[in-house]
């Protein structure tokens, strides 16, 4: 239930206004380092697949309108590719000072630059930065929240043409695991009601990102 409401929690209900904080998703990653198997980490996509089905399924937790709920079998995933977990060196920021990141509404998200990532995807190196929720920080429950959204060359061909995201934990250590098989679509993409935040432009990866949801057609 915590990793629904931390994903809704991104995606804000705006018809009628409601606050994120009774329905988003957090992650369920572990704040400690864990090395997993490539086996142990396509249990993980498979059960993140599982489970994102059943949300969407819910009546309750889905954020598919009824016509479209009714009818649905399931999300299109790409084929699960361990290839596309990777260690990040995290850096943190404790000087960035908050914004507000627009949304594709006239809504803002008051966020924070947590920190950059720093990786390597197939050989090339990258970095992205982390958000952390100004509001959100304020809740026990999600304090170890942070957002990664981020863009890639699939966007508006195999992926959604305004980028995806991808929950996190502020991890113990400078290691922090991001699996872009977990990458999920904004809530916006399904349900006009929804007020999702646009991907920064610094969040732009030069290279196609073959994991996680694609496109909703």
């Amino acid at each position: 239930m915590r990793q629904f409401i931390v994903r809704l929690l991104v995606c804000i209900l705006i018809i009628p206004i409601l606050g994120c904080k009774d329905e988003k998703k957090y992650h369920d990653t572990q704040k400690e380092e864990v090395v997993l198997t490539d086996s142990n980490a396509l249990a993980e996509i498979l059960e993140f697949q599982e489970n994102l089905n059943k949300e969407f399924k819910d009546p309750e937790t889905s954020p598919l309108p009824d016509r479209y709920r009714k009818d649905f079998e399931g999300l299109d995933f790409f084929d699960p590719d361990t290839l596309y977990r990777v260690k990040a060196k995290l850096v943190r920021t404790p000087e960035a000072e908050p914004f507000f990141m627009p949304t594709n509404t006239d809504r803002t998200s008051r966020e924070v630059v947590y920190g950059i990532v720093y990786f390597n995807l197939k050989g090339k190196a990258f970095q992205l930065e982390v958000y952390q929720n100004q509001e959100l920080k304020e809740e026990s429950e999600y304090e170890d929240y942070l957002f990664l959204p981020f863009t890639d060359r699939t966007n508006g061909k195999e992926t959604y043409e305004g980028g995806r995201y991808i929950d996190l934990s502020i991890p113990n250590e400078d290691i922090l695991v991001i699996d872009f098989n977990k990458a999920y679509n904004p809530y916006c993409v399904y349900n006009k009601k929804y007020s999702c935040p646009l991907v920064p432009e610094a969040n732009s990866l030069d290279a196609e990102v073959y994991a996680g949801v694609k496109a909703f057609k």
